[in-house]
């Protein structure tokens, strides 16, 4: 019966502490310096980093790793040297197979390749995917390291 009571403020204190923890963190979108180096996988659709970027915001974003997207040919995020995109694609007239990024569910997707910056021009997750139609026939992935610079107004 002490044991008891002795454990109940130690479990009182504990939750108070993970609440307190969980509400300065927030819940939602993952923040950028709790993100570690994600995949993105050559056959899956729009996938989204969990990054909450606001208008103005920089993002730096490098990707290595390789993927198939042709029979027998693996190529970097960079995508395929010669061989550019058909009108079926995301953005055609660009590599096959380059890393594609956008913010929002909606917005137009910009190339990124094997790395560069973007300044966010709406509010929304990061997303990205590989530069291709049929993506069920695709195998491998790229890791991509982000880092955000928030946008900070001038007087």
């Amino acid at each position: 019966m002490k044991k008891s009571l002795l454990l109940l403020p130690l479990a009182l204190l504990l939750l108070i502490l993970g609440a307190r923890m969980l509400l300065r963190n927030g819940i939602g979108p993952l923040r950028q310096e709790l993100l570690t180096q994600p995949r993105i996988y050559a056959y899956r659709d729009w996938q989204s980093t969990g990054i909450m970027l606001h208008t103005g915001d920089r993002a730096y974003i490098r990707a290595r790793g390789t993927w198939l997207y042709t029979p027998g040919e693996y190529h970097g995020p960079e995508g395929h040297a010669e061989y550019r995109a058909p009108n079926t694609y995301p953005i055609p007239a660009i590599p096959g197979g380059i890393l594609l990024g956008r913010i929002g569910e909606e917005a137009q997707p910009f190339p990124v390749g094997r790395g560069g910056a973007v300044v966010a021009d709406q509010e929304g997750l990061l997303y990205l995917r590989i530069n291709d139609d049929i993506l069920s026939d695709n195998v491998g992935y790229v890791e991509v390291e982000l880092t955000v610079t928030p946008y900070e107004a001038s007087d």
